[in-house]
C-alpha cells in the first residue's frame, strides 16, 4: 500500500487529454493554458515562417536557435519516442494454416510467420516467456524541414544529434512500461493491458484513444512472439527487395471503426498501415514501415493532411536464452504536411539509431504493480 501511495504522489494530477500520435511539441511557456494537440502542431510549423511574398524567414538569434532546437527535439520525441502499432496484438494468435476457404494472401502470410517464429527459435522454446526487460541506447538526429511555397523551396534546420537511453519492461498479455531520456527530455509511457498512456514534461499525461495497441519499439525485433501476433492476420503482398535482400512483404491495417475511434476532436484519422519485410533466406524481420494519415480542418475552410511515415531497418540478431533478438536498428521518420487548397507543403525528416545493451526474460519479482498508470489516469479509471 505504501509503494502505491508513493507512486501516486510522484505524479502531479493534470488534465487528462487524448494521446496524439505524431508531432506534438508544446509551444507555450509553463503555466499557460494548453491548446489542443493539433493547434500545437500548427504552431510548430509557424516557427518556420513564410512571408506573403513567398520568401522564407526564421529566427536567427542565439536564443531563437536554442528555442528552435528544443522544439525540434520535442517534435522528434513526439514522433519517434513511443509510437504504437496500428492494430491490437492477438495474444493467443492462431497461426495454423487452413487452405480451405482461406484467401491465398492470408494463408501465405501465416506460413511466413511460422517460418519467422522458427527462425527466431520461438517454436522450440521449452519454457514460456512471462516477462521481458531490455535496456538500450539511442541517438536521435533532429529535424530537417523542406518547405515549399509555389516556386520557392527551402531546407531549414541542422542535423544536430542528441544521445539518450531507454529502459523497457513487458509482461504478457499487453502490459509494458518505457522510460526514454534524450538530452534533457524524458518520455514515460506504459500500458496496464487496458489503458495506454504517455507523459511528457511539455504536454503532461495523455491516454491513448481507441483499442489497446502494442508499443512499436517492442515489435522491432525485441519480442518475436509479439511481432508474430501482430501479423497473425496479415496479407502477403508478394516480394520486394530491401537493399540487396529479397523479402516477403506482409501488410496489416487498422479497420475503419478503429481509426474513427482514435480520432481526436476535429483531427480525423484516415488510415494506419504497417508493412513487415521478412528475409526470404533467413526468415527474420529486417524492415518495418508504417504510414499514419490524419486530416485536420483549418479556420480558413482549408483541409490539412498530416502523413507520418516511419521506416525501421532491423538487424544484428543475437541469441538470448535460445531466442534471436535484434540488437541494432535505424528508424527514419517523415512528417509530410499538405493542404487541399494551399500551394504550401512541408516535409520534415528525423532519424533514430538504437542499440540494445541488455535483454532478460522472466525477471523474478516483476508483477502487475509495476504497470500501474500515473495517479491522474488511475483516479480517472476508478472514479464513479
Amino acid at each position: 500500500m505504501g509503494s502505491r501511495a508513493r507512486w501516486r504522489q510522484s505524479w502531479a494530477p493534470q488534465p487528462l487529454t487524448p494521446l496524439m500520435e505524431g508531432p506534438g511539441p508544446e509551444m507555450q511557456e509553463e503555466g499557460t493554458k494548453k491548446e489542443s494537440s493539433w493547434e500545437v502542431i500548427r504552431e510548430w510549423f509557424r516557427t518556420q515562417k513564410i512571408s506573403p511574398s513567398g520568401s522564407f524567414s526564421s529566427q536567427s538569434s542565439f536564443y531563437g536557435t536554442i528555442h528552435a532546437k528544443t522544439q525540434d527535439l520535442r517534435l522528434l520525441l513526439g514522433v519517434l519516442g513511443c509510437p504504437l502499432a496500428p492494430i491490437p496484438s492477438a495474444h493467443d494468435p492462431s497461426l495454423s494454416i487452413h487452405i480451405k476457404d482461406t484467401p491465398f494472401e492470408t494463408s501465405t502470410a501465416k506460413y511466413i510467420i511460422q517460418q519467422y517464429l522458427a527462425a527466431t527459435g520461438c517454436l522450440k522454446q521449452q519454457k514460456d516467456t512471462k516477462n521481458m526487460y531490455a535496456t538500450g541506447m539511442v541517438k536521435m538526429i533532429c529535424c530537417e524541414t523542406e518547405i515549399s511555397s509555389g516556386k520557392n523551396v527551402k531546407c531549414l534546420g541542422t542535423r544536430s544529434s542528441e544521445n539518450g537511453c531507454f529502459v523497457l519492461w513487458q509482461m504478457q498479455p499487453g502490459m509494458w512500461s518505457l522510460e526514454l531520456v534524450v538530452g534533457d527530455h524524458k518520455v514515460v509511457a506504459g500500458s496496464n493491458g487496458k489503458t495506454v498512456w504517455r507523459h511528457t514534461p511539455w504536454l503532461g499525461t495523455h491516454a491513448a484513444k481507441g483499442p489497446q495497441r502494442p508499443l512499436r519499439r517492442i515489435i522491432q525485433g525485441l519480442d518475436p512472439k509479439s511481432t508474430a501476433s501482430l501479423f497473425s492476420n496479415a496479407q502477403c503482398l508478394g516480394e520486394n527487395r530491401i537493399g540487396t535482400v529479397d523479402c516477403f512483404v506482409l501488410k496489416v491495417s487498422a479497420d475503419r471503426a478503429a481509426v474513427v475511434e482514435r480520432s481526436e476532436g476535429p483531427a480525423e484519422v484516415i488510415r494506419h498501415i504497417l508493412y513487415g519485410y521478412f528475409c526470404q533466406k533467413s526468415g527474420l524481420l529486417i524492415y518495418l514501415e508504417d504510414s499514419h494519415l490524419t486530416r485536420v480542418p483549418t479556420q480558413d475552410n482549408d483541409t490539412v493532411y498530416w502523413e507520418t511515415t516511419i521506416g525501421s531497418s532491423i538487424g544484428d540478431y543475437r541469441d538470448v536464452d535460445g531466442i534471436l533478438i535484434a540488437h541494432q536498428g535505424r528508424s527514419i521518420a517523415t512528417v509530410f504536411r499538405f493542404g487541399e487548397l494551399s500551394m504550401q507543403h512541408s516535409r520534415t525528416r528525423m532519424e533514430e539509431m538504437w542499440t540494445i545493451d541488455d535483454v532478460m526474460f522472466n525477471v523474478p519479482g516483476l508483477s502487475m504493480d509495476h504497470f500501474i498508470p500515473p495517479a491522474d489516469i488511475f483516479d480517472n479509471i476508478n472514479s464513479p
